[in-house]
């Protein structure tokens, strides 16, 4: 059982880095505190995981065979990539880092063993993620905006509607992070024969890795909470209730199909879609470009060192 202390490690890292993707925005905006957004995340990320982790299980364990060993130095390996990332405060894909540790470890245990054709599937979800929270913003900040135009609300009540707007589209965002997120954690220790034995070993991985990513929200998600929404574009209020908002579908949408995408490359698409509507000048590029290149290099440097280190260890 001590293996899963790998998972245990890479959910810390995702709650960290991942957190910002829920109420960054909000945070940013000042609209609501970070101690508030904390408490929120963790205990919605817990209930997400509960509920309907189980479903991106199925498609990370699938990608390649892994022993319990193999499966906690990717987790890892996965975890300490994220981290170093972190550390850069650069929100990059968790999933793209445990995706890039798996086939890392798969192709030096058994290359026959890796199952392209899922990797394709998860691939074009990746690129499909900040296209489609894109859309999804582009089509709602016009709509929504306009629907609360309507309402002729006042100064204070305005404030009102908005901080309850970004308190909900948060919970919503925390939820479908532990939903699709908690398979980055722990799927892979799924079908290692590891938690043979236990009638409940589905729940019992939803549940750590839930708690795991609600762990790294609580201690460590201050620097890329401010990353997110601030640095990046401008956001008032009502635009960081539609950036969380389209994320959250976003997310929660492939939670469904069962596929564990980047609730980073959601956000990040969803802020950039908001951006363009309102105009493109308010981008700052060269944190984009850090993004990007985040993203680029986050599989292939977790991939690397994952080979590397079982080769080293004979593992």
């Amino acid at each position: 059982m001590y293996q899963l202390s790998g998972g245990v490690i890479l959910g810390w890292a995702l709650g960290s880095n991942d957190a910002a993707n829920v109420f960054g925005t909000a945070v940013a905006s000042r609209m609501i505190k970070f101690r508030t957004a904390v408490i929120l995340s963790s205990v919605f990320i817990i209930l997400g995981a509960l509920l309907q982790g189980s479903e991106g299980i199925q498609t990370l364990s699938g990608l390649s065979s892994q022993t319990a060993q193999s499966a906690m130095l990717v987790s890892l390996i996965a975890g300490l990539t994220v981290l170093l990332m972190t550390t850069f405060k650069l929100p990059v894909s968790t999933s793209q880092a445990v995706v890039g540790a798996i086939l890392g470890m798969g192709l030096y245990l058994n290359p026959e063993a890796v199952v392209w054709s899922k990797l394709t599937k998860v691939v074009i979800c990746w690129v499909g993620t900040p296209i489609g929270a894109a859309i999804i913003a582009a089509v709602l900040y016009p709509v929504l905006g306009w629907l609360f135009d309507r309402l002729g609300l006042n100064l204070i009540n305005r404030s009102i509607f908005l901080k309850a707007a970004l308190l909900l589209s948060g919970a919503y965002g925390a939820y479908a992070l532990g939903a699709n997120n908690v398979a980055n954690v722990t799927g892979v220790f799924y079908t290692t024969g590891l938690l043979d034995g236990f009638e409940n070993a589905e729940l019992i991985l939803v549940l750590v890795g839930g708690a795991s990513i609600a762990l790294g929200v609580i201690t460590y998600s201050r620097n890329v909470m401010f990353t997110v929404g601030s640095r990046l574009v401008q956001l008032g209020a009502f635009s960081a209730f539609i950036a969380v908002l389209s994320e959250a579908i976003t997310v929660h949408i492939y939670a469904l199909i069962g596929v564990p995408v980047s609730t980073s490359q959601a956000i990040i698409g969803a802020v950039l879609g908001i951006g363009i509507a309102k105009s493109v000048k308010t981008i700052d590029h060269k944190i984009l470009l850090r993004i990007f290149l985040g993203w680029i290099t986050t599989p292939i440097i977790a991939g690397g060192i994952c080979y590397t280190v079982a080769a080293i260890f004979a593992i």
